[in-house]
């Protein structure tokens, strides 16, 4: 069967409301086109928000630079923390060495001609110990006759002692030690009480 020609009898219902449908898209495009102009940033806003986030951007860089100068000061001083306080551990130890030696030359009386030597030996090791002490920093903490200081001194006893202020150091038990101004040990110390 040969198809024949349509006539313009033969146009069906779809045929005709094609070209309606058609220019019903072109018309919804065109209102969707403009709805986006519409909602489309402007230059001016476009702008508003570019400036926007370059001040947001130099702030995160201005605090950037600001946490990393923090840092480096952090590390620079723990650095010279470790630097002055590396000998901390060995200096609480040592000052032991120190209070034994008093000790032995409270032992050996000055009287005692056999013990001369003994008493000079002791004398100048504790003197050179001493000296060690202050090449590295290490201090002595002897407060007779001193204002009780609770940061320096440890108080073992309280003692009524007439002519005596309250308060003060009336005799030290065990002296004390600061490294770089850091207590290593504090002296245990005899306070005068109030009457």
């Amino acid at each position: 069967m040969s198809e024949q020609p349509k006539t313009a009898s033969d146009t069906t219902a779809e045929e005709v409301a094609q070209p309606e449908v058609a220019e019903a898209e072109v018309v919804e495009g065109e209102v969707a086109a403009a709805e986006e102009a519409a909602e489309a940033p402007t230059v001016e806003e476009l702008q508003a928000r570019l400036a926007e986030v370059e001040k947001a951007l130099a702030e995160a860089d201005l605090r950037a630079q600001a946490e990393v100068q923090n840092m480096r000061r952090r590390a620079e001083r723990d650095v010279a923390n470790a630097r002055k306080f590396a000998l901390e551990k060995f200096a609480s130890d040592v000052v032991s060495v120190a209070d034994t030696l008093e000790r032995a030359l409270t032992q050996l009386p000055a009287d005692d001609e056999s013990l001369t030597a003994a008493r000079e030996g002791t004398e100048l090791t504790l003197k050179v110990l001493l000296d060690v002490f202050k090449r590295h920093h290490i201090e002595r903490i002897d407060p007779v006759d001193e204002a009780f200081n609770p940061e320096h001194h440890e108080a073992m006893a309280m003692v009524p002692m007439p002519g005596k202020a309250p308060n003060t150091v009336i005799e030290v038990l065990e002296k004390g030690y600061v490294l770089n101004d850091r207590l290593l040990r504090p002296a245990r110390v005899v306070v005068a009480k109030g009457e």
